[in-house]
């Protein structure tokens, strides 16, 4: 859930103990999945590897913590807000929720189509550096550009979040395939794990900031709170450029696969590409799972991107809702390695239907609720799952790929885990723009549920188990 974190009518000194939380969430995240033996047979060899990790693994981590700042402050907070309440001002309450669908999905149908291959073509050309770094400057250059936009530029605004979310996304394609170039394959989960609760941390430091610029502007020499917005766009930007510093100086570009120039890197990558593809299709069960979590993972993303421009189409405050998106966060985090030992004990597939169905609980909720109080109840809920059915769904995926091959499958897996919002944005925003009515737009996300869940219970992992063992 997301909302103007800026005008949250709690005192700014309610930030720093959310704060302190967060670092301690992540740190005592970080002892257990770094400093502890793994479940796997994947473990670290050494109870100082946290120590011992080289330059090259926390510069690559630290890309983590420079970008987790644009999911946190535009994507999930502050451009809906001010994308309803400034840049369109004046217009349709419907109108402004399908366009900012239409956005969203869009920036996510660009990465769907072209993630697989120029990921191929990476891999072949030795380019994965490189590429990460174009994406990650086109990201930054136009979440900064927001910074000059004035009331009523709704189709620019629309046109410079698309190409940062393009930036931020198609960044993080080769962000995940430099993994296996930073780190020994035993350590991949720790380190994972590693940039994950940096990204948390760096992404929940700035965003605090730019709560306390948005609720004390004339601390900071601004005139209100609508600068603030401004000046947090500017500072994401920032953020996200300084802190990619250490993946540019230290994280080597990969060798290349192919050593015949541009043409070769392009063949080679397409006949990767195509036969990762055939692969997939061989493994039934395996392309069912891919196919039950793009629609459930679709309606996952669609909540929390649409959160906020829900919440205000239904009249509830920019502070109220952002007081729900930190509790999200906060309940998040530790919410997660909770579910995860729900997993081990009964089942990993099991429990992502039990997140499935309260995400479907969720979504009913969210379509009959008046007041507040509900608005909040319904971020814990949020809270309670969403880490869980993501952390779950890699788990057991991780079950049903072929030994050996995790880097191209699971190059499939990002593509449609982080560029799944196409579908439900744009279901949610046609449905308000023929109907008129936003509670049967949310509530239509009912669908991705239902068949995503029905789907998933097909999905029989002992069989795709048994299939990826003879691949």
């Amino acid at each position: 859930m997301s909302v103007d974190r800026h005008s949250r009518s709690s005192p700014p000194d309610e930030i720093e103990p959310a704060s302190g939380y967060r670092y301690l969430a992540a740190k005592a995240y970080f002892q257990r999945r770094l400093l502890h033996v793994p479940l796997n047979a994947r473990a670290c060899d050494s109870p100082h590897m946290l120590r011992q990790m080289p330059r090259q693994t926390w510069a690559w981590m630290f890309y983590d913590w420079a970008n987790s700042a644009f999911a946190t402050v535009v994507i999930a907070g502050f451009f809906p807000v001010f994308f309803r309440e400034f840049w369109s001002r004046g217009q349709a309450s419907t109108d402004i929720t399908f366009h900012l669908g239409a956005a969203n999905s869009l920036a996510s149908l660009v990465i769907v189509f072209a993630a697989p291959f120029i990921g191929a073509v990476a891999d072949s050309g030795g380019l994965k550096k490189r590429l990460l770094l174009s994406f990650a400057g086109l990201g930054i250059a136009m979440t900064a550009a927001l910074f000059w936009l004035q009331a009523g530029q709704w189709q620019l605004a629309a046109t410079l979040y698309v190409l940062a979310t393009i930036g931020f996304m198609g960044s993080n394609v080769f962000y995940d395939s430099l993994l296996v170039d930073v780190a020994e394959p035993r350590h991949y989960d720790a380190v994972s794990a590693g940039g994950y609760a940096i990204g948390y941390l760096g992404g929940g430091l700035l965003f605090a900031v730019c709560v306390a610029m948005t609720l004390q502007p004339h601390w900071f020499g601004l005139p209100d709170a609508a600068a603030a917005v401004r000046l947090s766009f500017l500072f994401t930007a920032a953020w996200w450029a300084a802190f990619t510093l250490p993946l540019l100086l230290w994280v080597p570009e990969p060798t290349a696969r192919s050593h015949g120039g541009a043409a070769q890197a392009v063949a080679g990558g397409w006949r990767q590409l195509v036969g990762t593809f055939h692969e997939i299709r061989r493994l039934r069960v395996l392309s069912l799972f891919l196919l039950a979590y793009w629609l459930y993972i679709d309606g996952v993303d669609t909540v929390i991107r649409m959160a906020v421009d829900y919440g205000l189409a239904l009249g509830f405050g920019t502070s109220q809702l952002i007081s729900a998106l930190l509790i999200t966060q906060f309940v998040g985090f530790p919410a997660a390695i909770v579910f995860g030992r729900l997993g081990e004990r009964f089942g990993t597939k099991r429990s992502i239907g039990i997140g499935i169905g309260v995400f479907a609980l969720v979504t009913i909720s969210a379509s009959v609720m008046r007041e507040t109080w509900q608005f909040y109840a319904v971020a814990i809920v949020i809270g309670l799952v969403l880490g869980g059915v993501q952390s779950l769904s890699r788990a057991f995926y991780a079950r049903l790929i072929p030994v050996g091959k995790s880097a191209e499958f699971f190059g499939f897996y990002n593509m449609l885990g982080k560029f799944a919002a196409v579908i439900g944005p744009t279901l949610m925003g046609g449905v308000a723009l023929l109907t008129g009515d936003q509670r049967l737009a949310i509530l239509s996300l009912l669908v991705l549920f239902a068949a995503g869940g029905a789907l998933l219970y097909f999905v029989d992992e002992a069989q795709g188990r048994a299939a990826a063992r003879q691949i």
